[in-house]
């Protein structure tokens, strides 16, 4: 009797917890956008509490089914189950990226190390493995064999066929590796936030605009220290100011405060956590059987192993090395014919490369910002190509809740005026939120459970103040089409399941789609409709958008030898195959890059390994940066078919929708690019587009 009246309470408090919870009920609002002003710190902890033990119940009953396996009673039930605890992670991660705060941040520690156990839970699950591993794949069609061959592989990778030792030992290490990720992302915003640059004097900021310096006022006064100027840092190495501060002194302090931002032995220095996840990842591919952490990890990717990935990024590392050296040279020059008296470093290298840019293409970044307003680049740019290639159109909705004030919020109707999403927008740097830009999805579209996608972009442009207009970058610019790139990759979904939906595809091929988008951005049409003066309201001359073309290639060896050696550094942390073979991060890092040839003083990587938080900040791109440049040669390959077939016409877009936006995870994807373009992937559009093979 006192075991069922126990057992009464727990029920209660379990419904208690569901009906009062906003982010255990599925949302009312149009396609389950979240209840963002219901939605409080307190809820997040009881509903993970409440989520986990249901889906425990779930995966339970499945892999105990007495039933013989079949699709719908295994592979489809663990498809949609777990639906709360799904739903609130989903909003929390988006929350812990873009808007933390410390209540966030310890249950993101708390929680990290509990989902890994859930999940090796699950995919450790030797009964589940089998029920899965029993079914005939010969027998099922389309999507069906789709995720069940997707789900037999993620039970594999996990190492559901290991011995029941080997399983305790995978599940302590990633167990370990989750809290060490989290552990990595809370030191690196201390770094980000204490390694700002405080400045006495406005006059070591020559060089600023009137808004930006009004900025770091603010930015100080918000700190503390009023009537000084605060210049926070962005994730990368570079930083967007080094372009147009003219006091080389100021220069190099922020170069430097960026470099040296989480090595400095306190509370945001990371290397111990970063080599503790190296070693560890190294343990687990071990595990599993394979000689190092890459080759485990590339297995479902479109490389499949590290070899041909590093065999790309060394075949464009020689002239993209070669190239960033002749662009050494010519700034240089420039600093010589100027009496600098100085060697060219990297914190000189943006402020020069732009002088020389000037020189040599009679194109100066300060003439381009002006016609690049924010809000027009969204709406007569973003928007308006969005319309021009596909047909979709955007209207703003100010009734839904957002989770911050400067978050935008917009409905997506296709060709025929059906809604097809809402869209959230979030453009401003914070000091809570994560550096650089994403796209991801509040709600995953699927057929099966009658889900439109609800999607969010989020960005880290400076904020405007006192009212003045929110003028952006060219590299801001193509940053805005890029991640609208995602989205239309989210957007056009159109699976059955969740799990091969959308941009839920291999790391190597994500950043298509996106990279593809970028070009809409120099389309004549679309550059003339968004490329309009705030002040004056005059279109930008053709005179301009000419120099804008002809420059297209300009400093292309420094950008595309920064990425690779990112993308070396992490290739080199995730292929070594023995302990021994590690070394402290500083010393690891420079051997690695001098070992492919991008150890260039002038040519830092896009991210050091303190801050290269795509590959410790979690396990998203561990092994995996290499994948900007593998879809970027996907990406070239495609946009010079569509050059050679009249361009980005609707036809030419409509036909990538069919062959790639709209297939999600559901077919091969390396047969989907060569359907849509007659051939495999080939390196030569990629050094013929970047200019790595002669002068463009």
């Amino acid at each position: 009797m006192l075991a069922l009246l126990q057992t009464q309470k727990i029920n209660a408090q379990n419904n208690s917890t569901k009906m009062t919870n906003p982010l255990l009920q599925e949302s009312k609002l149009q396609y389950q956008a979240p209840v963002f002003d219901k939605i409080k710190d307190e809820h997040f902890k009881p509903a993970f509490d409440y989520g986990l033990k249901i889906h425990e119940k779930e995966i339970d009953k499945i892999a105990n089914n007495p039933a013989k396996p079949s699709f719908e009673n295994t592979v489809l039930a663990l498809e949609i189950s777990g639906s709360d605890l799904n739903r609130a992670r989903t909003i929390f991660s988006n929350l812990a990226a873009s808007n933390t705060n410390p209540t966030l941040q310890a249950i993101e520690e708390e929680f990290a190390p509990i989902f890994s156990a859930h999940s090796d839970k699950m995919y450790l699950n030797s009964k589940l493995y089998n029920r899965i591993k029993a079914l005939d794949l010969n027998y099922l069609q389309g999507e069906d064999k789709r995720l069940t061959a997707y789900y037999l592989q993620q039970f594999e990778l996990a190492g559901a066929n290991l011995s029941a030792a080997d399983k305790d030992k995978m599940k302590k290490t990633n167990e370990e590796l989750a809290g060490l990720g989290t552990l990595f992302n809370n030191k690196l915003l201390v770094a980000r936030k204490n390694s700002a640059v405080l400045f006495d004097d406005v006059e070591d900021l020559e060089g600023l605009s009137a808004d930006e310096i009004a900025a770091a006022k603010n930015r100080a006064t918000e700190a503390g220290q009023d009537g000084k100027y605060l210049i926070s840092l962005l994730n990368t190495t570079q930083q967007p100011l080094l372009v147009s501060l003219v006091n080389r002194a100021t220069r190099e302090k922020i170069f430097k405060a960026s470099w040296y931002r989480s090595e400095k032995e306190d509370d945001g220095d990371t290397r111990a956590v970063l080599e503790k996840m190296a070693q560890l990842r190294l343990q687990k591919a071990k595990l599993m059987g394979k000689p190092n952490f890459a080759e485990w990890k590339l297995q479902n990717q479109m490389a499949k192993t590290p070899a041909p990935a590093i065999d790309l990024l060394a075949k464009i590392a020689t002239p993209a090395v070669a190239k960033a050296k002749e662009e050494a040279k010519a700034i240089q020059d420039l600093i010589n014919s100027q009496n600098g008296g100085f060697k060219l470093e990297p914190w000189d290298w943006d402020f020069y490369s732009e002088q020389v840019r000037k020189a040599k293409y009679d194109l100066d970044q300060n003439q381009i910002k002006p016609y690049f307003e924010l809000t027009t680049v969204l709406e007569k740019g973003v928007f308006f190509a969005a319309q021009k290639m596909y047909g979709i159109t955007f209207v703003e909705r100010q009734d839904l809740p957002v989770y911050h004030p400067d978050v935008k919020v917009y409905e997506v109707f296709d060709e025929n005026k059906k809604s097809i999403s809402i869209y959230y927008l979030d453009f401003y740097t914070r000091d809570n939120k994560k550096g650089g830009a994403w796209m991801d999805n509040f709600v995953n579209q699927s057929f099966y459970q009658k889900q439109k996608p609800v999607i969010v972009n989020v960005y880290n442009f400076s904020k405007p103040v006192d009212g003045n207009p929110s003028l952006i970058s060219s590299d801001d610019v193509i940053t805005m089409f890029h991640e609208f790139g995602h989205t239309l990759h989210g957007l056009f979904a159109s699976q059955q399941y969740a799990s091969i939906s959308g941009t839920s595809v291999p790391r190597d091929f994500v950043e298509f789609p996106s990279q593809i988008n970028e070009h809409a951005a120099l389309d004549p049409e679309v550059l003339k409709n968004y490329a309009i003066h705030y002040q004056t309201k005059e279109d930008i001359p053709q005179e301009l958008v000419d120099k804008i073309k002809k420059a297209e290639t300009f400093n292309k060896g420094y950008e595309v030898t920064e990425i690779l050696a990112a993308s070396i550094l992490d290739m080199a942390w995730h292929t070594v195959e023995n302990e021994s073979d590690f070394k402290p991060t500083l010393e690891f890092e420079k051997e690695a890059l001098q070992k492919y040839g991008l150890l260039v003083n002038e040519v830092p990587p896009r991210y050091h390994s303190t801050y290269f938080q795509h590959i410790w900040g979690g396990d998203g791109y561990s092994a995996g940066y290499y994948a900007y440049t593998w879809s970027k040669t996907l990406d070239y390959n495609a946009y010079d078919w569509m050059m050679a077939n009249g361009g980005m016409t609707r036809t030419n877009c409509d036909r990538f929708k069919k062959y790639i936006l709209s297939v999600g995870n559901s077919v091969d994807l390396n047969q989907a690019f060569t359907e849509f373009i007659g051939h495999d992937m080939q390196i030569e559009p990629y050094l013929n587009n970047a200019g790595l093979t002669q002068e463009k």
